[in-house]
């Protein structure tokens, strides 16, 4: 079954939520990636945070990266999304080898930055510190501090015994401005007294069923539904415009080597091939 990822409102429009199932968009980037299980475990929720923050983008053509830059022996992610439940991402080491559940450990500290395209000039990027190295706390903290939205982020991924993903999903519950202290209240003792999103993945349950355990009493009211999936929009012709970004004694050094090049996506590893004319070409 397909990835999907809702979203929608709670509480007469004073909550609002996002979640989905990634299992499938995590288990692409782990056999694209060839992934160990740790690295597989931090990635995946990284992804997951990307579909429900790419949801919260306005327009189809806006763009929101997370980038963490870290301590850790993962050294760095990537991955970007955008508002239809379209995402990709990589990772710097993608074999550490620690248990699947110490993602802390293989981030540590770091600074994540949430980079927005949203077509003017210049992207809005904000930086914080990694509080944990967990993903969700630090995206967490990242909407208390840089967005000033008080939020829970809750992101699982569980495997199969040969290591492939056998659930992954989450959520991201935010508290709209000038919310009841009363609502504030009640959300935060149901969020305390409810299992852990991995458990109830575990369980089998459904996006909508994880929110209507947590947001039912409050009127929940689901807004949209959308496919979620791992997909690459690289293309020769983008391949080839990032080539001639290079400086001209670049380009004239790979052009004297007289041999045709391959270049590889980061995103999605598909290589695309450039001979020696079309190197020219792109001299030129």
């Amino acid at each position: 079954m397909a990835d999907t990822m809702i979203r929608g409102m709670a509480a007469n429009k004073q909550v609002r939520f996002f979640a989905c199932n990634s299992t499938d968009t995590v288990e692409k980037a782990r056999i694209t990636h060839h992934t160990s299980p740790v690295v597989t475990n931090a990635l995946g929720r990284l992804l997951t945070g990307g579909v429900l923050m790419g949801a919260m983008c306005k327009n189809d053509t806006d763009k929101l990266t997370l980038r963490i830059q870290c301590q850790g022996p993962i050294s760095g992610m990537l991955v970007t999304a955008d508002a239809n439940g379209h995402v990709k991402g990589y990772v710097s080491e993608p074999e550490v080898m620690l248990p699947a559940n110490d993602v802390a450990k293989a981030v540590d500290l770091g600074v994540l930055s949430v980079i927005k395209d949203i077509g003017l000039k210049e992207p809005y990027v904000g930086d914080t510190h990694l509080v944990s190295g967990e993903i969700a706390e630090d995206l967490t903290y990242y909407f208390a501090t840089s967005d000033q939205i008080p939020s829970s982020v809750a992101l699982g991924v569980l495997f199969n015994d040969d290591t492939s993903v056998a659930n992954a999903g989450g959520f991201i519950i935010q508290l709209m401005p000038f919310t009841p202290d009363d609502v504030v209240d009640r959300l935060e003792k149901k969020i305390t007294e409810i299992a852990s999103v991995t458990e109830m993945l575990e369980d089998g349950k459904t996006p909508e069923e994880i929110l209507e355990l947590i947001l039912g009493e409050f009127g929940l009211e689901i807004n949209d539904t959308v496919d979620a999936a791992f997909q690459c929009d690289c293309s020769k012709e983008r391949v080839s415009r990032a080539i001639a970004t290079l400086s001209r004694k670049d380009l004239d050094d790979i052009v004297s080597d007289g041999e045709s090049i391959e270049v590889k996506c980061q995103f999605c590893n598909k290589a695309y091939h450039f001979d020696i004319d079309e190197l020219k070409e792109m001299r030129k």
